[in-house]
């Protein structure tokens, strides 16, 4: 038997007031799952909210059902529960005007077999999931590039320790000024981004000026190697 339906719809809006987050931050988080390819960007919708207009994400169907319920484990693990909870008060109400009576001891069978499997799956999903969320949340705001101090401050290491792990593993070197440059290799494989400043002027001439900053890719495969406590 198929409870869900088209009709039964949870909006972003109902996902932060779930889960204790702000709206935004669970936007972003749908947001960037859905570049990542993790799930599929849901539609959007608006409504007033405080004479003015607000707009939400809306999941709906099975495959909205999926969708939430990735990204609130990936937000908030601890809260997976009470959005399943949600969905299922979702699915009763589409059973309210159908009497109990009217359910077979079969029909009955097979919605607690549903339930067992959707609830077994949901612990695998959980248990896949949470270590990465754990990780991941480290670089939470972290967009584009970042030099190694704000780097550091995001992945919540000492600057020192963070300019040797780069070093150790190659990603950068010091110059013969002690200045740290990137090796092309890293540059080529996208885990770094050299930064060259406009010409200042000064008494000897014109120099430019350059800054290594590490990518998203290179902060979240530093923030996987801090949770396990070992190199990557």
């Amino acid at each position: 038997m198929e409870i869900l339906t088209q009709n039964q719809s949870m909006d972003s809006q109902e996902i932060a007031e779930l889960v204790d987050s702000r709206h935004d931050k669970v936007k972003q988080s749908i947001e960037r799952l859905a570049e990542r390819g993790v799930i599929t960007l849901p539609p959007m919708g608006e409504k007033p909210t405080a004479g003015r207009p607000s707009s939400f994400y809306i999941f709906s169907g099975e495959k909205g059902k999926r969708d939430s319920i990735i990204v609130v484990a990936q937000l908030c693990p601890e809260f997976t529960a009470r959005l399943v909870d949600r969905w299922q008060e979702l699915e009763a109400q589409a059973y309210q005007p159908q009497k109990p009576t009217e359910l077979s001891r079969m029909d009955l069978i097979q919605l607690a077999l549903q339930a067992e499997q959707e609830n077994i799956e949901l612990r695998g999903q959980v248990a896949i999931l949470e270590p990465k969320a754990k990780g991941l949340d480290r670089i939470a705001d972290c967009t584009n590039v970042l030099g190694i101090r704000e780097a550091a401050k995001v992945l919540k290491v000492g600057q020192n320790q963070l300019t040797q792990y780069l070093l150790d593993h190659k990603v950068v070197y010091r110059d013969n000024f002690s200045k740290i440059q990137a090796y092309q290799k890293s540059i080529d494989q996208k885990l770094v981004h050299v930064v060259t400043s406009a010409p200042r002027l000064f008494e000897s001439g014109e120099k430019v000026f350059t800054q290594v900053k590490l990518t998203q890719k290179l902060i979240t495969r530093i923030a996987k190697w801090l949770e396990k406590g070992a190199a990557a």
